[in-house]
């Protein structure tokens, strides 16, 4: 391994004094405005909020506008600490080189192979997903989930291996099928709800939220194990992270960007959640429907299903298509210090790290393979394991901005003017609600929560392994590097 590879906290950026990333070198500031602002929406808007409202409005009731709304506080809590790290230094690593800058080689690690962990199995999730959506249609009952599951995986790794270009205009159309969708049903809502129309028989209006049960049909517990779910639908908003370190002018379009996502978790989530409840009494939704559909069949909307399953897949499509994009970023980050195997450092001439992003992909065949084997247990299989990857990954970006908050104090760095509001204790305070998150998801011993929380010393021992390996990877290149890096890691 050359000195230059490990050698990651220096030279100085001549424009900030902060530490340039080598895994930085070599890309195309491709990304537009639009792109950045897209992909910012794609993050907030997921599969979660088509499919999964449905049964969490039958066990919480009312009451689960309040675990969206908790849970997006906290998700763009996470995503402006981020937002400022990226405008004191963008970097297509990310949260990975703010971790290995705050925390050290190891801090990076770890950051970095959660992230990977969680995008990895997500795109196992995808695929599975696609291929169960795709099912739905009587045309294509025929061919097996693994083939489905494969040819998705196809098409969307060779859109990310084009350019990075065409992976922001296929995700700037995937968000705006979403957003489009999204809207045209809260119009026909308000609509619904201003002129009095009733649906399925039942009169609309607000008072359907009080009658019941109230808000808490069950209680104040039902809400709260929701919220380990509910967190998990905010997964990729951290994206528009490493989207930054491939656009023209990332001091103008990130703050923008991240700005905007409040908003939209209030409107979409908050709202539509809001508004679904004073449509229909909140028992008439189920786990097994789209509340969005239940509405709308509901109202005589003919096909209205087919519409719901399109939309439905081009979210997983979304997610499958940003989890390649960032973890290809994330790798190349990891193998410029040696932190991942030598391939992911690999560039094709269109500039686009197609190693880290063939390495996510091999994981995602084990998907297909899965869906070979077991295709009615892919989905659970995997999910327990990008639950833990995401509340990893958030918990190293409140760490990082952490650490930096505390150098600052120290003038060793200088904080931009765009910052995390109420630093230094919204840190903390983000942190211990990922820690509660966790603590809620082993209590729920009826859905796969426990499980997941049962599998994370297994995680944390093949980290500890896998750091092994890489130390004496390190210990054998040069020592006065190594020394280097490890003095300026610090916090």
């Amino acid at each position: 391994m050359s000195d230059n590879r490990l050698r990651t906290t220096t030279p100085p950026s001549a424009h900030t004094g902060a530490p340039v990333d080598p895994g930085d070198l070599g890309y195309r500031k491709s990304l537009q405005t639009r792109h950045v602002s897209m992909i910012a929406i794609g993050g907030a808007i997921g599969t979660g909020l088509f499919l999964g409202a449905g049964g969490r409005l039958a066990t919480a009731g009312p009451s689960l506008a309040i675990a969206y709304a908790v849970c997006g506080f906290f998700a763009f809590m996470v995503v402006r600490a981020l937002g400022e790290l990226v405008l004191y230094r963008p970097s297509s690593g990310s949260f990975v080189s703010y971790s290995r800058e705050f925390m050290g080689e190891k801090g990076a690690f770890v950051a970095g192979w959660m992230h990977f962990l969680n995008w990895s199995t997500t795109g196992i999730v995808d695929i599975t997903a696609i291929a169960v959506y795709i099912h739905y249609w009587d045309a294509f009952s025929a061919i097996p989930q693994w083939t489905l599951a494969l040819i998705a995986l196809a098409v969307v790794l060779t859109v990310n291996l084009i350019s990075v270009r065409i992976f922001g205009e296929l995700e700037f159309w995937f968000s705006i099928v979403k957003v489009g969708a999204l809207a045209a049903f809260m119009l026909i809502g308000i609509a619904l709800l201003v002129t009095g129309h009733d649906v399925a028989g039942h009169d609309s209006g607000p008072r359907l939220i009080l009658e019941n049960g109230g808000v808490f049909p069950h209680g104040v517990l039902p809400m709260l194990v929701l919220i380990q779910g509910v967190v998990f639908a905010y997964a990729s908003t951290e994206l528009v992270g490493v989207a930054a370190g491939e656009t023209q002018d990332p001091e103008r379009v990130v703050p923008k960007a991240i700005n905007s996502i409040i908003w939209r978790i209030l409107l979409f989530y908050v709202g539509s959640v809001v508004l679904l409840a004073m449509l229909l009494p909140w028992n008439a939704y189920s786990a097994d429907e789209s509340p969005f559909v239940t509405v709308l069949a509901g109202l005589g909307v003919p096909a209205a299903g087919d519409v719901m399953n399109l939309i439905v897949v081009t979210a997983a499509l979304s997610s499958l298509n940003s989890g390649l994009y960032s973890t290809g970023r994330i790798l190349r980050s990891l193998g410029a210090a040696g932190s991942a195997p030598r391939f992911t450092m690999a560039m094709s001439r269109s500039q686009v790290p197609y190693g880290g992003i063939l390495m996510t992909s091999a994981i995602c065949v084990l998907g297909v393979v899965l869906n070979y084997w077991v295709p009615a247990r892919a989905f659970e299989i995997v999910l327990n394991l990008a639950a833990v990857g995401i509340l990893g990954t958030w918990a190293m970006i409140m760490l990082s901005h952490l650490l930096f908050v505390r150098r600052a104090r120290q003038g060793r760095v200088a904080r931009p003017a765009y910052r995390l509001p109420g630093s230094p204790v919204t840190q903390p305070l983000t942190l211990a609600f990922l820690l509660a998150v966790l603590v809620l998801m082993w209590f729920d011993r009826d859905g796969a929560g426990h499980m997941t929380v049962m599998a994370v010393p297994f995680i944390a021992a093949a980290l500890v392994v896998g750091w092994l390996f890489v130390s004496r990877r390190h210990r054998r290149s040069d020592a006065p590097a190594g020394a280097t890096r490890d003095a300026d890691a610090g916090g």
